[in-house]
């Protein structure tokens, strides 16, 4: 459905756990925040400078990861999974309470993020909803990697493709409407590496939480996880999740359609960071009375033309 109203939560929602490169256990809690404040991820074992806007130009690091930093250096790493939970459940404003650097990595998907907010209702305000709806077609190509989106009607699409020399996770293609599909597959699918490439993420100081509880390891033909697979395209599922998520950083939901080949954190920022710099790439919008007209239509639209 679309909303034509910016929501909130209806009262705050608290959890912990442990952060999956980090290793340290975390708290958080989600408070609901006024019209316009968009989602503030804010640092309460930091008395000064201790607020991080969840934007794409506040990333500072997309390794494995996406991390988030403000003018201060102050961090806080693994949003994507949590932002997804938002994007998908509804979330425009909230204030995101944390008493240290990562985000618990909970089960490795959204799921566990989704059932926690679910147990509250959330709130339309006083303000509508700004879509960003693309106008023109913008491509981005990193080696073999390649991201392109267009425009499309009413919803965000993702065409994701993966083509991985394992045999399990091999070439896999899902296409998802955000607004249109149940995403229940999408939201519970977990983060997955291979097992051969444990030891090389824990040599750089990451995956010190990670365990069979939190991610999907691919052993040669086997999934090592008891239990196997939640779903027939879990691994490209996820990157679609983790999309969702790092796209929640342009401050608003997008219309339009991506196909992506090969990509992951880092091609999704330096595609947000292209989408944002190319002029009269995208308008925001807002939606009149959807339900009555069956289609929308724009009320001030205003174009955004940066570095035009």
């Amino acid at each position: 459905m679309i909303e034509k109203y910016q929501k909130t939560l209806s009262k705050s929602v608290r959890f912990s756990g442990v952060g999956l490169h980090s290793g340290i256990r975390s708290n958080i809690k989600i408070l609901p925040a006024k019209e316009n404040h968009g989602i503030v991820f804010k640092r309460t074992d930091l008395k000064n400078n201790n607020s991080i806007k969840a934007n794409f130009s506040n990333v500072t690091s997309a390794k494995l990861c996406t991390t988030l930093e403000n003018d201060y250096g102050v961090k806080v790493s693994t949003v994507e999974h949590l932002l997804a939970a938002c994007y998908i459940i509804g979330i425009d404003n909230a204030i995101i309470e944390i008493d240290n650097e990562e985000v618990p990595i909970m089960d490795g998907s959204s799921k566990d993020f989704l059932n926690i907010i679910k147990k509250i209702d959330l709130v339309d305000q006083n303000k509508k909803r700004k879509y960003l709806k693309i106008l023109n077609k913008i491509e981005l190509v990193e080696g073999k990697r390649k991201a392109v989106i267009e425009p499309n009607k009413s919803s965000l699409e993702v065409d994701f493709q993966l083509d991985y020399e394992n045999k399990i996770i091999g070439k896999q293609k899902n296409v998802v409407d955000f607004q249109k599909d149940n995403l229940a597959d999408v939201s519970s699918s977990r983060t997955f590496c291979l097992y051969e490439d444990i030891e090389k993420i824990k040599k750089i100081g990451l995956a010190k939480g990670g365990s069979l509880e939190n991610a999907v390891v691919v052993d040669n033909n086997k999934v090592l996880n008891e239990g196997g697979l939640r779903n027939d395209k879990e691994f490209v599922n996820h990157k679609i999740l983790d999309l969702a998520g790092d796209f929640l950083l342009s401050g608003h939901r997008v219309i339009g359609k991506v196909s992506c080949y090969q990509g992951g954190h880092e091609l999704t920022n330096l595609f947000l960071r292209k989408i944002f710099n190319t002029k009269n790439a995208f308008e925001l919008i807002e939606i009149e009375d959807f339900k009555a007209s069956k289609k929308y239509h724009t009320t001030s639209t205003e174009k955004i033309a940066v570095n035009a």
